[in-house]
């Protein structure tokens, strides 16, 4: 508001009269203890998914956890021994505190939990480099990950039925979808990262796929159009490559690699680390997955694991859209557990970690060797995880289904989310910004409730009911009058709508007495409505109270408080614990 442009009446200066409050951002007019308070009238103004398609047999392993070793110190071959501490000559070797060092080898893990083997497999080349599976990426890549620029990893759980004891998971005779899909993007600066789930049943085009056969000729697969994204991978014998391939025509980014796993990796990895902790909002008893859990917190391992991130028809709406929540809750969970003192400075866990990583795992070829790998979990070791965001592609239901079983990009928002990534524009840092004008918004509503108080005998109010029960405007009007000496008030009646929470709108020169009727009625600063006023029967200016359906009662104080969370500040965070629901 222009405060020279407000408030000129009976030779009132209005340069000394209004006045900003550093609090609200709002101006009020302040008046003299000797003006009349009617003399300055202000202008007039009015008042004022998921889906159920797939059946029990369709389930999808969690994506592709890992972690970092540290076996005993060994002297290099050929290098001379060291003469012993303290040897003339010689200084005393400082010795390196051990969570330091271990935390030095298994930085992977702290970025993202399937890259973390990366470190650990570094202090026994030879054997590890033998559970390497290495496939081509047929040039759908970048061709592997740069260290000065930003990092794009294609993370693929498949439902194949691999490994001793997964004969009744996923599909009997599924040759290995994309059950299970995550690109990961780790900005150029390495000071964030976002996981981006893709539904396995988002409808898209796949492009034709140039793939390398078992011989090691290539043959161009067809693409094919509106099918779901998980057949990008293993049908009419796809590779990972073709699913790269999908990925980049779906967002615009070209992963640098791909990492596939199996039903194995979630059994292993966390079986490897002694177990994760979960929560559980209420009782799961999930026959597809079986899954048997009570409310609460559990520590759970290997079968029991892998039941937990393959369970969807018991949590959420019960489709792929809520398995892929618990899924992201899980790598978060696992992520604590790989990063805490308890696996860090366990050599024994840190070795198991390396041996089932590198065998649950099947990497594309520019990324087929131990060396690769460690300077791959290096580069993410860099990452703080508290600057990880799990996110999902935006998508809604598909419009040209009766019986809702595929979803589809949700254009109002996914082009958004595609560009933020392309542009290595950080998820973190943006809610960060969110959060912090949240914050500032917050506290200038708060705000709205500290300052001078008018006398209730100087509060001028209009009440107008909006959802209370029947005649609740006239019960409180008495009381105002009656029993809270705010004699300048009158019923304006129903309102133009019901409304939930009951409001007072006010003009700024009216904030005095909008503070006192707030206090009198247990208003909160959120319930308080900065405006312009509007005039009662006699033609003077007065503030609108609307009573909502929150409305208790004449003479009831309101709670102080909205309610609600600003939106965008209750998110799920690497570093917390969240209950599946």
């Amino acid at each position: 508001m222009d405060a020279q442009g407000r408030g000129r009446g009976d030779n009132i200066d209005p340069a000394d009269q209004w006045v900003l409050n550093p609090r609200t951002g709002e101006y009020e007019l302040r008046l003299n203890p000797s003006a009349p308070q009617s003399a300055v009238p202000g202008p007039r103004g009015a008042a004022g998914g998921g889906n159920t398609r797939r059946e029990a047999g369709h389930r999808s392993s969690g994506p592709e956890p890992s972690g970092h070793e540290v076996p005993p110190q060994r002297r290099r071959r050929g290098a001379p021994e060291e003469p012993p501490q303290g040897r003339r000559g010689r200084r005393p070797a400082k010795k390196k505190p051990k969570a330091k060092k271990v935390l030095a080898w298994t930085g992977g893990t702290l970025a993202f939990i399937v890259l973390g083997t990366a470190g650990a497999a570094y202090f026994y080349l030879e054997h590890l480099s033998d559970n390497i599976t290495a496939i081509p990426d047929d040039g759908a890549g970048t061709g592997g990950f740069r260290k000065d620029e930003a990092i794009n990893i294609l993370l693929i759980g498949t439902d194949k039925r691999t490994g001793a004891g997964n004969e009744g998971y996923g599909d009997a005779g599924s040759v290995g979808h994309a059950d299970t899909t995550i690109l990961l993007h780790v900005s150029k600066d390495r000071s964030n990262a976002t996981a981006l789930s893709i539904p396995r049943d988002l409808i898209v085009d796949i492009p034709d796929c140039p793939t390398t056969q078992d011989d090691g000729t290539k043959e161009v697969i067809p693409g094919a159009t509106g099918v779901r994204f998980n057949t990008s991978l293993g049908q009419d014998g796809r590779t990972p490559s073709c699913t790269m391939r999908t990925v980049t025509e779906l967002t615009g980014v070209q992963p640098d690699n791909f990492m596939v796993a199996d039903f194995n990796a979630v059994k292993t990895l966390t079986s490897a680390v002694g177990g994760v902790e979960v929560c559980l909002a209420k009782d799961i008893d999930d026959p597809d997955s079986h899954l048997k859990l009570a409310a609460g917190e559990h520590t759970i391992e290997g079968e029991q694991a892998l039941a937990f991130v393959r369970t969807r028809h018991s949590v959420g709406l019960g489709g792929d859209l809520s398995r892929i929540e618990i899924q992201q809750q899980f790598l978060s969970s696992l992520m604590r557990k790989l990063k805490s003192n308890d696996t860090l400075t366990s050599p024994s866990k840190m070795l198991k970690l390396a041996e089932a990583g590198t065998k649950a795992l099947t990497v594309d070829s520019t990324l087929d060797s131990i060396g690769k790998l460690k300077d791959l979990g290096l580069e993410l070791g860099k990452l703080n995880t508290k600057n990880l965001t799990f996110t999902t592609v935006p998508v809604i239901d598909n419009p040209a289904e009766k019986v809702k079983a595929t979803v589809v990009l949700d254009e109002s928002k996914a082009p958004q989310v595609f560009d933020m990534i392309r542009s290595d524009v950080s998820f973190t840092e943006v809610e960060e910004e969110k959060k912090k004008e949240q914050q500032k918004e917050a506290a200038a509503v708060a705000a709205r409730l500290e300052g001078p108080k008018a006398d209730a005998s100087e509060v001028r109010v209009r009440v107008l009911n909006g959802g209370a029960s029947d005649g609740s405007a006239q019960r409180e009007l008495t009381w105002l009058q009656t029993e809270a000496g705010v004699t300048k008030s009158e019923n304006a009646g129903n309102a133009p709508a019901e409304i939930a929470r009951t409001t007072l709108e006010y003009a700024p020169e009216q904030a005095d007495q909008a503070r006192r009727l707030a206090e009198l009625l247990g208003l909160s600063g959120a319930a308080m409505k900065p405006g312009e006023s509007v005039t009662n029967a006699q033609g003077l200016p007065t503030m609108t109270l609307t009573l909502g359906k929150d409305f208790k009662g004449a003479g009831v104080k309101l709670d102080s408080s909205s309610g609600d969370a600003p939106e965008g500040v209750q998110r799920a965070t690497a570093d917390k614990v969240e209950c599946a629901k």
